[in-house]
């Protein structure tokens, strides 16, 4: 116990005489260049995997990025002491946390800090943000956000005369902007990957583009613009459930030709695979937002139309959300019920798991006077890293899985066992879910199911999902989309069993007119060329 306290109090001297005394320009330029060397590692790493390292170009088009990187910090930090040079310290040291944060899930992931993946970041909950715990996190914090910011706090920073600040601040945009320009010639290759490029710079990638999410989200934050009214043009009960999956990928449902059987239910209830279906974005808020949309939802900072749930409940139709995920956009629905909730009423061990969703749904369904139900399943599904947590032990399949979060400690065979398993579980779940439709006597049924993206296990380096969507792989954008129909709702609509799939292409976009399409549903807004039902012979297609 002597020892320990000897220690502490060597320790406590020690920072006690680790004080350091900096004029504010000198702190600017020193901080600027430990940004520009320490913390943009994966900026040059990826400048060097797509350049030649050992030409002058080479180097000459990383030196230029350096140059940005510094201009750029010393820009906005002598901007900040020309307001308060007591704003430098509380500032630097948050750019320090942050770029931990930041490099930490860079360098893990392999992601790209870009407007939707801070989208994802502002929209992570508790529960999920802890599945990307690990012990390497919490040191690469120590190592590279504590420990900088403990130094910073040693730091002594006298005042610096105004003039001198902004002759500083002057000499160094003629310098920087003087390099830029006299390397011109690396112009041409910036430009071409600015994209990637600017979602790894720190701290500039987090800082630039969670304002741009947030300015957007104030934006579709405005009175939603209500969608004009619609009418039924055939009576008859009919539900339709839709299933939103989470991070499933089409390559690896065994329904698409993957070579493991990771959907025998589904193949066993003659569910029907819609071919060449793609996602309208790789995160999760904006693609639901699309799902639920009637127009290409990239116009949404003109018009904020409603949802398709709220457009349906306002027309007569009973929704009823049931969630085990987040992410959807503003609902004025009937019924808005969350796992947690109906975990109260349920018993056994999958009530961890998606199927806690069809808690009581059956009765719900059953109760309801309405003669038009819809229903939505929002699916914990695929969600990474933690794939092994999303299902339970009997619906193991393949082994042996990653039990890791850090997915580059395990195998590609272990990953993508973990990953599969969550397919196998998912399979189960809609089969749980035909058999609950199957079971609603004299009822049109109908259950859609689609996952929101997909889903990258390694390949060209990169995991997870949430890359930009020009530069995305298919993997993460390629998805299943699957439809079950019961014999009562192919009859109302004369539906042979792949008449949906004559449509070449599919994406998220159908499923607002689908809906409308399964439901007899029209109004001015509805497009029969995106109904995948349209082309049936019983369907009604007159406004």
């Amino acid at each position: 116990m002597t020892l320990l306290n000897q220690i502490f109090t060597w320790i406590k001297r020690f920072a006690e005489q680790l004080r350091f005394t900096l004029g504010s320009t000198a702190f600017i330029l020193a901080f600027a260049a430990i940004n520009a060397t320490l913390y943009q590692l994966p900026l040059y790493r990826f400048a060097f995997s797509e350049l030649d390292a050992a030409s002058l170009p080479g180097v000459l088009v990383v030196l230029t990025l350096f140059v940005i990187v510094m201009l750029l910090t010393v820009l906005v930090l002598f901007l900040f002491a020309l307001i308060s040079q007591r704003l430098l310290k509380p500032l630097a040291m948050f750019f320090a946390f942050g770029n931990a944060l930041a490099i930490y899930f860079i360098q893990t992931y392999q992601v790209v800090l870009d407007k939707a993946m801070m989208g994802n970041v502002f929209n992570t909950n508790t529960s999920e943000a802890g599945s990307y715990l690990h012990s390497a996190f919490f040191i690469h914090l120590l190592l590279f956000g504590v420990l900088p910011m403990w130094l910073i706090s040693r730091i002594n920073l006298r005042h610096t005369p105004r003039l001198r600040i902004v002759a500083t601040l002057l000499l160094s945009l003629v310098l920087g902007i003087g390099w830029i320009y006299a390397n011109a010639p690396s112009w041409l290759w910036i430009d071409k990957h600015a994209r990637k490029l600017g979602g790894m710079m720190m701290p500039w990638s987090y800082v630039i583009n969670s304002a741009r999410y947030q300015t957007e989200k104030m934006m579709q934050s405005r009175t939603l613009e209500k969608l004009p009214p619609a009418h039924f043009i055939a009576q008859g009960k009919t539900v339709v459930v839709l299933v939103i999956g989470e991070s499933a990928r089409a390559a690896n449902f065994s329904l698409y030709g993957y070579a493991r059987n990771t959907n025998p239910l589904l193949t066993e209830a003659g569910s029907i695979a819609l071919k060449n279906a793609h996602s309208c974005s790789t995160y999760t808020t904006a693609s639901v937002q699309c799902m639920l949309a009637h127009v290409d939802t990239s116009s949404t900072l003109i018009h904020n139309y409603e949802a398709l749930p709220s457009y349906l409940q306002s027309n007569g139709v009973e929704v009823i959300w049931v969630s085990h995920n987040w992410g959807e956009p503003p609902l004025k629905v009937g019924t808005y019920l969350n796992a947690s909730e109906l975990r109260k009423d349920c018993q056994g061990a999958d009530c961890e798991f998606d199927e806690v969703m069809l808690t009581g749904l059956e009765k719900r369904i059953a109760q309801s006077t309405h003669e038009k139900v819809f229903v939505v399943l929002h699916q914990a599904g695929s969600h990474g890293p933690d794939y092994f947590h999303h299902y339970p032990a009997d619906a193991e399949k393949f082994s042996p899985v990653c039990r890791s979060v850090q997915t580059q400690e395990c195998t590609s065979d272990e990953l993508t066992n973990a990953y599969d398993n969550t397919l196998v579980y998912t399979d189960r779940f809609l089969s749980k879910t035909i058999t609950l439709l199957r079971s609603i006597p004299n009822t049109a049924t109908l259950m859609m199911y689609a996952s929101d993206h997909g889903e990258s296990l390694g390949e060209h380096g990169l995991y997870l999902h949430g890359t930009p969507y020009s530069l995305a792989p298919d993997v993460q954008k390629d998805i299943p989309y699957i439809v079950w129909m019961s014999p009562t709702f192919k009859k109302a609509k004369t539906l042979a069993a792949d008449a949906a799939l004559s449509h070449a292409q599919h994406a998220h976009e159908t499923i607002f007119h689908s809906v409308m399409g399964a439901f007899d549903m029209r109004s001015d807004i509805y497009k029969p060329q995106l109904d995948i039902f349209s082309d049936a012979p019983g369907s009604h297609k007159q406004k």
